[in-house]
């Protein structure tokens, strides 16, 4: 039996129950963020034709994500970048390279056929491990 308690971090959405998911989720230093998609507080899409925008909001919803299950930026070890159009990459790295910087989480940029919305050209996943030191929330 696991001493670490499992930390769910829902993300608001009605389909959680239907599909049994959540944002994220902390097993002990281990932090998983769900595939982040631009979907603004309002529902709607953000940055519409924008992969930087669309970059920039995923990665804000990860952030929030990573915040509430205890960890942050720093604790970052892996992102996948996933786009519809693979050639716009360097509009994702710009967003990406502008949020790490100097933590340069491992990271992986791949071309997938579509998401749910036709209108989401990108979405993210993050993996951080926190500090053996830090609680878990």
């Amino acid at each position: 039996m696991s001493t670490h308690p499992r930390v769910n971090v829902p993300s608001g959405s009605p389909l959680e129950p239907e599909i049994g998911f959540c944002r994220a989720v902390r097993k002990g230093a281990h932090v998983a963020v769900a595939g982040t998609a631009p979907i603004g507080p309002d529902g709607g899409l953000v940055g519409p034709g924008d992969v930087y925008a669309q970059t920039v909001r995923c990665l804000d919803i990860a952030e929030a994500a990573l915040k509430e299950a205890g960890a942050s930026r720093a604790d970052v070890v892996r992102t996948r970048v996933m786009l519809t159009d693979v050639t716009a990459w360097r509009e994702a790295a710009r967003a990406h390279g502008e949020r790490f910087g100097a933590v340069r989480p491992v990271t992986t940029f791949v071309e997938v056929s579509r998401f749910i919305d036709p209108g989401w050209l990108v979405e993210i996943e993050v993996d951080a491990i926190v500090d053996a030191g830090a609680d878990t929330p």
